[in-house]
């Protein structure tokens, strides 16, 4: 049902003129199929996978703005991360956000994705001995 309404809204959007991507092949101007812009491998696919993982997490996005809760899951702020900035970032409008919320919910999730993100490795000190090249 989750996907049933993000499609119409997809829609919805279509019919007033804003575009989430491209319908069009750009070098042929070909109309690009439902089923190619659909595709289960390359960067759609990590897009649908994160609306499903945000119908998982709807739970705690609602709490996050009704009790002040100041914890959304990982995967849940790694699925609007996504969608926000390699998707379709009008998507959590369409899914009855205000813009606010939306603002919100990527600035947290933001903040929290680049907590996680693995320091850098560390610099390993090369040997000080002294090493005999003679045969």
């Amino acid at each position: 049902m989750f996907i049933a309404i993000a499609l119409t809204s997809m829609n919805f959007n279509n019919d007033i003129g804003v575009l989430a991507r491209p319908l069009l092949d750009v070098q042929t101007a070909a109309p690009i199929s439902l089923a190619a812009r659909l595709q289960s491998n390359g960067s759609y696919s990590e897009c649908w996978d994160s609306l499903t993982e945000l119908q998982a997490c709807t739970g705690e996005v609602i709490l996050f703005f009704l009790n002040g809760e100041t914890h959304l899951g990982r995967n849940c702020c790694k699925a609007i991360h996504i969608i926000q900035h390699n998707c379709w970032p009008a998507m959590l409008g369409s899914l009855g956000f205000t813009e606010e919320e939306g603002d919100i919910l990527r600035g947290y999730c933001d903040a929290t994705v680049a907590d996680v993100l693995p320091p850098p490795s560390p610099i390993v000190p090369l040997s000080l001995a002294k090493v005999d090249l003679k045969p």
